[in-house]
């Protein structure tokens, strides 16, 4: 028995000797943590590593991405725990790396220098080789270990780069020139911003046979989509009211949808909706949830209802714990990538069994239920609608789905994105009042967290108290969820402390006309292009044109004309590639309207006031029983009804 232990133990040793962990065992974030005992010795995006570098004289080996993202864990796989690779990086180079989430401000930095060195987007993993003074020379995504058709692998890559700059610091030079060089703007053409330059920027960019924009991998693009439905409001454009409610549809029963589970997935890996990329992520869904809000506000249609309250209900299930929200969710689980949302043939054809509409089930799947991916099922509907006997259907497949391990679930709690779902349950209340009351338990819950002492925080793990400072997308997106609970209850504590988060916000990272990611020393400026969501700030520029004029302030009003002013040539040359910002110049020049009127009869005429044609209106309650329309500078309308509100406003036609 004694031998037994003791072989038991020295066998123990030996397994827990090849657990070396690197200095991401200090970290907090999962995705760092996630490679903490891979044989590269990683470090964090801290000093430490930057000293090092400088001292040891070697490149640094940036890799960047999240703890969800499919080719980060292929290339972790691959790459980070093979033992060769990591004797490579190890040898030659300072391996840091970056959880995008953690620090969207480094992310972005670097899909910026991407962007203007490829004239392509970039995306995750991202890979960077710098300079031990933190300049970069490479950038790549993904990369395999060994050569293949599309790219040279690491095996040969690192040991190249290493004698590169070793013995040929001035090619790198060169490289880094060429970089600097690199112009996103160079663009001969520079229009106008107008409502018709937008629209044919839209249209020129849509795919009228699928529905979406592009015609590679099909993204969600919110705020790109929320242009596109302002535009059809303000040109009464029937080609673009046609191509918002396609591409809504075309979302909402393609493969994007989890049709068993509720809520959408991040991509699809083709133009034609079809197959998904499987992690779902919850700044997706919050700012999807207000789009399908205001369709159904518009059409009546059940299908965006649905949507809605589907997808609130997924991520109550999945991603809340005592009211906050986690982050994300994973595409692979137990059996691959995509296994836990997809299904085999016979597993489809037994919840079709018993079904009365079987056969119209099986005409609206077309041929998905032969296979469509990896010789399982996933599910898309050929229709404009969801066909007779989905509910039983879903069911059954549900019951199926009950036995498997949902995947892993990133359990951080970030600032910006759960306030984008704040303000996405308050403009979803008028298809569910309830989401008003559920909305304000969440940001209670948020403030109390993330806000102490006057300062807001990026983000934590639950039970942990947060550490990291707030960064501009928590100041811009929790702004934006305490003007939309605002025009909801007219409670002026939302609107005074939204007040406050914008002074110190402008305190923080408005400096000399321009807006930065962080106040961290790092002076990264925001780019206008909204990359997986919308940009920070673009959303602030809202929020300060909103609160100009529910505040009716001029002191608001000329930080929006000089934040405007200071990216008026990006913004012109990038026209509805950067969506939110086009947006905000819109609200400026065509004036935002203010419904004015006493709090009772804001509340009594909710619904009615949603159907104002206009999309650049706001609320206000004051003491007056009539209702006035306004813009910052003039009242046009006072109207005893709201339907003579609603009209005066729809029959200027923003001519204000």
């Amino acid at each position: 028995m004694v031998k037994l232990v003791v072989v038991f133990l020295l066998l123990l040793h030996t397994l827990m000797a090849d657990i070396v962990k690197n200095d991401l065992q200090y970290e907090t974030s999962p995705y760092l943590k996630q490679h903490e005992t891979n044989p590269v010795h990683w470090m964090a995006w801290k000093k430490k590593a930057f000293d090092l570098a400088k001292k040891e004289n070697k490149p640094i080996f940036l890799s960047i991405g999240y703890s969800t993202c499919h080719w980060c864990h292929v290339m972790s796989e691959e790459s980070f725990t093979n033992k060769h690779i990591a004797q490579l990086l190890n040898k030659d180079f300072i391996s840091i790396k970056v959880d995008r989430e953690e620090l969207p401000q480094i992310d972005s930095y670097f899909q910026e220098i991407y962007f203007k060195t490829h004239k392509r987007r970039g995306g995750w993993p991202l890979n960077v080789f710098l300079t031990p003074n933190r300049t970069p020379f490479f950038i790549s995504t993904y990369l395999p270990p060994k050569r293949e058709s599309y790219s040279e692998g690491l095996d040969t890559l690192l040991p190249k780069i290493a004698l590169e700059f070793k013995n040929d610091y001035k090619s790198i030079l060169l490289d880094i020139q060429k970089m600097k060089n690199s112009s996103t703007f160079a663009v001969s053409e520079n229009k106008a911003i107008s409502v018709k330059t937008l629209s044919e920027s839209l249209l020129e960019e849509y795919d009228s046979d699928n529905g979406g924009f592009g015609n590679g991998k099909k993204f969600p693009q919110a705020a790109k989509l929320s242009l596109m439905m302002d535009l059809a409001s303000l040109t009464k454009s029937k080609t673009l009211f046609n191509n918002s409610y396609k591409m809504l549809d075309a979302m909402a029963l393609k493969g994007l949808y989890d049709h068993v589970g509720g809520g959408f997935y991040r991509y699809t890996s083709e133009a034609d909706w079809e197959i998904a990329h499987f992690e779902k992520m919850l700044y997706n869904q919050a700012e999807l949830i207000p789009l399908y809000a205001r369709a159904y506000d518009l059409t009546r249609k059940p299908l965006y209802a649905s949507v809605v309250r589907e997808t609130v209900a997924m991520l109550d299930k999945r991603f809340l714990h005592d009211n906050y929200y986690f982050s994300a969710s994973d595409a692979d689980s137990k059996n691959g990538e995509g296994a836990f949302f997809t299904f085999t043939k016979k597993e489809i054809n037994d919840a079709l069994q018993k079904n009365v509409y079987k056969e119209e089930l099986e005409d609206s799947l077309g041929f998905v239920t032969e296979g469509n991916f990896r010789g399982r099922v996933h599910l898309n509907f050929y229709t404009e609608s969801r066909p007779k006997g989905f509910k039983a259907f879903r069911d059954e497949l549900l019951k199926i789905q009950s036995k498997r391990q949902f995947p892993f679930v990133d359990k951080k709690i970030n600032t910006a994105w759960n306030a984008m779902m704040i303000e996405a349950l308050y403009k979803a209340s008028s298809i569910d009042i309830k989401y008003i009351a559920k909305a304000d338990k969440h940001l209670d819950k948020l403030k109390t967290l993330m806000f102490d002492k006057g300062e807001l925080y990026h983000q934590t793990l639950s039970g942990l108290k947060p550490t990291q400072k707030g960064l501009l997308e928590d100041y811009s997106f929790f702004i934006a969820a305490l003007i939309a609970g605002y025009e909801v209850d007219y409670d002026n504590e939302k609107l005074n402390f939204a007040i406050y988060l914008l002074s110190q916000a402008k305190a923080k990272f408005y400096k000399n006309g321009m807006w930065y990611l962080s106040d961290d020393g790092m002076k990264i400026s925001d780019s206008l292009t909204d990359k997986y969501y919308t940009s920070p700030v673009s959303k602030m520029l809202q929020n300060i044109i909103k609160l100009a004029s529910i505040k009716e302030s001029f002191k608001y009003d000329k930080l929006a004309e000089k934040t405007l002013k200071g990216i008026d040539n990006k913004l012109r040359v990038m026209q509805s590639d950067a969506p939110a910002a086009a947006t905000a110049y819109l609200m400026q020049h065509l004036k935002v309207v203010t419904v004015k009127s006493n709090k009772k009869n804001l509340l009594k005429e909710c619904r009615d006031i949603k159907k104002i044609k206009y999309p650049y209106v706001v609320k206000r309650s004051i003491e007056e029983k009539r209702y006035l329309g306004c813009t910052l500078r003039t009242c046009f309308a006072i109207e005893n009804s709201i339907d003579k509100l609603i009209e005066s406003i729809d029959n200027s036609k923003g001519r204000f």
